[in-house]
């Protein structure tokens, strides 16, 4: 029969024990890498070169590779998941993850947020705005990551927001975002001289994604075929657009991959130019390099050279 007396030595007991596994619990977060949730592929490899080489950083992708630019993406059960297991997720911001909404917090009520364009300024407007005019039907162009210059300046927000929530690993990041941002300035060099080579600098996109490109190279984007991204225009607008064109003096217009080329190749051919394609790197492939962006980049020139000719 159990007497009283054991009753004080079992209740230390169970206190020593809930003491050891807190202590337990305490270690074992101080020994797990942060982990860090990037809403899109271009924030996913800006990231991952912000915490290369650091061990206390782990860095996932929560968008497929292959999505593009989420305008219209919708949540799914495994985005809810992947936010629940999250310490911090990175945004690229200027409404680019609108489809976030409030389910952040539903999901994850403890997740710190990065939003990478937070203090970037000189931003453009969407095309359906007017230039510096954001109104609730346009907004800031979120498009800075397809541009060297604004990559730079995107991954030295994500280290400065990684630097707080893991002070030991500030260092790291901090010298990795300058590395990057060092490449990242050579690479926008190198496009610009070649940009300035170009027989003609005017060109035609689907929608407004290399509108930052084109201002920190010196391209001249005389029009965007899609205004609201993934919404061909109406025959009415067809008409109005193709009239424009023909007198755009424009050489070239441009695809990219994750939308449809028909109606690119439909214009091209009504307007009597030349037709070709240009990656944002908005996707990629799963296990792309660290050096994918610049490689798509340079792909990219090679694209505007042979199309538009050189001088």
């Amino acid at each position: 029969m159990k007497t009283p007396c054991n009753r004080p030595r079992k209740a230390i007991f169970l206190i020593v024990l809930l003491a050891a596994l807190g202590l337990a619990a305490d270690a074992l977060a101080q020994t797990r890498p942060l982990r860090i949730l990037c809403s899109s592929f271009p924030i996913y490899q800006i990231t991952r070169n912000v915490t290369l080489n650091h061990p206390g950083a782990a860095v996932s992708l929560m968008l497929p590779a292959e999505l593009g630019c989420p305008h219209d993406y919708a949540l799914k059960p495994q985005d809810m998941r992947l936010l629940a297991n999250a310490d911090v997720l990175v945004i690229n911001g200027l409404g680019l993850e609108q489809f976030l909404g409030p389910s952040i917090k539903q999901a994850n009520s403890r997740l710190a947020i990065i939003d990478s364009s937070e203090g970037i300024t000189n931003t453009l407007a969407t095309p359906e705005s007017s230039d510096h005019d954001h109104d609730e039907h346009g907004g800031p162009n979120p498009h800075l990551f397809a541009s060297p210059k604004q990559a730079a300046r995107l991954a030295a927000t994500i280290a400065r927001g990684l630097g707080q929530l893991d002070p030991e690993g500030s260092e790291a990041y901090r010298r990795n975002s300058q590395a990057y941002a060092e490449a990242m300035t050579r690479l926008g060099q190198e496009l610009s001289a070649r940009a300035a080579k170009l027989a003609s600098p005017k060109i035609i996109t689907q929608h407004g994604v290399f509108d930052y490109l084109a201002r920190d190279i010196g391209l001249d984007i005389v029009a965007v075929i899609e205004p609201h991204p993934g919404q061909e225009p109406s025959a009415a607008e067809m008409l109005a657009l193709i009239k424009t064109l023909k007198a755009s003096q424009a050489k070239a217009i441009f695809a990219e991959p994750q939308y449809p080329a028909k109606i690119v190749r439909t214009i091209a051919k009504e307007v009597g130019i030349k037709a070709a394609t240009l990656d944002p790197a908005a996707t990629g492939p799963d296990k792309a390099g660290l050096d994918y962006y610049e490689t798509v980049m340079r792909a990219n020139m090679a694209t505007l050279e042979s199309t538009l000719g050189v001088r």
